[in-house]
């Protein structure tokens, strides 16, 4: 394992980088520190590996431990991909601290209550956090720059996936990592406007929103599943409640069927049921709403 000395740290730093530092915890773990972040690579199920990270740990890399790390960050493969992900990050914080993005306080209202505290990414650009949620709000002028599929009409873009548009439209004021983060994000809720602005066509796996409708479409006659319970009465099955279509309006049509548990693995749109193998059932329910049914 390759370990950046305290030294190489410290002189990245002067040059207004934060330095990269890996090391062990106390109980083992792969670690590493970037700025005032810090990375841990946890075990999780099945031999599987997921990535942890901190704030501010004030204690020498060999004694943090397991309980100063929170949150899942998404799966590593192996010690690679965690260097990997360390480096990227550590790339970002760069490229961040070059952008000059300013902090502030704010009282500004928005849509997800009073601001309590800012950031401003250029002139007509900021960012705001609020006690639940937060987003950006962008100036009259600036909104007019973004495009009419994307544009918001009050100018504010909520921080789970509209921030992409922000940075879509505006990509010299995000990082590369930001960048790559937003486009995945408008292919995969904004696809039509992707299609637009780029002049390419998105392939099958390339957007969720796509790939959601082709299922829809190729399934339209199909029974989709929409709830699903292990079955009491009939052991070794799954019933579960399905609707043409998978449509969920209250009128839609409601049927039982009964798949067994090795068949039942929910796809990325739904599970649909395959006539020939899943038996229409109108036996003893496991579903309470369904047992009020029953006559």
């Amino acid at each position: 394992m390759s370990v950046h000395s305290s030294s190489s740290a410290k002189s990245d730093a002067t040059l207004g980088s934060p330095g990269v530092l890996f090391g062990r915890s106390a109980d083992g773990l792969l670690v590493a520190l970037v700025g005032d972040t810090a990375f841990a690579m946890v075990p999780g199920r099945e031999g599987k590996f997921f990535l942890a990270s901190g704030w501010r740990i004030g204690r020498p890399i060999p004694e943090w431990m397991r309980s100063d790390f929170y949150g899942h960050s998404g799966e590593l493969a192996d010690e690679a991909a965690f260097f990997l992900k360390v480096q990227e990050n550590a790339k970002h914080q760069r490229e961040k601290r070059a952008l000059g993005r300013k902090d502030f306080v704010s009282s500004a209202n928005t849509p997800w209550g009073p601001s309590q505290g800012a950031t401003l990414y250029a002139e007509g650009v900021t960012a705001h956090s609020t006690a639940g949620h937060g987003g950006f709000k962008l100036s009259a002028e600036r909104n007019r720059q973004v495009h009419p599929m994307l544009r918001s009409a009050g100018g504010w873009y909520e921080e789970d996936a509209e921030w992409a548009i922000v940075s879509f439209t505006f990509p010299h004021l995000f990082t590369a990592y930001e960048r790559r983060h937003a486009e995945r994000t408008i292919k995969d809720s904004w696809p039509d406007a992707w299609e637009e602005l780029t002049g390419n066509t998105l392939a099958p796996g390339d957007s969720r929103t796509k790939d959601q409708r082709a299922f829809e479409v190729q399934h339209a006659a199909d029974w989709i599943v929409i709830s699903a319970i292990s079955s009491e009465q009939k052991k070794g099955f799954v019933e579960v409640v399905a609707t043409m279509g998978g449509r969920r309006e209250e009128a839609a049509e409601e049927r039982r069927f009964l798949v067994p548990e090795g068949d039942y693995k929910m796809g990325r749109f739904g599970f649909v049921i395959d006539p020939a193998r899943h038996a229409v059932y109108d036996g003893p329910s496991s579903f309470i709403g369904w047992q009020r049914r029953a006559p």
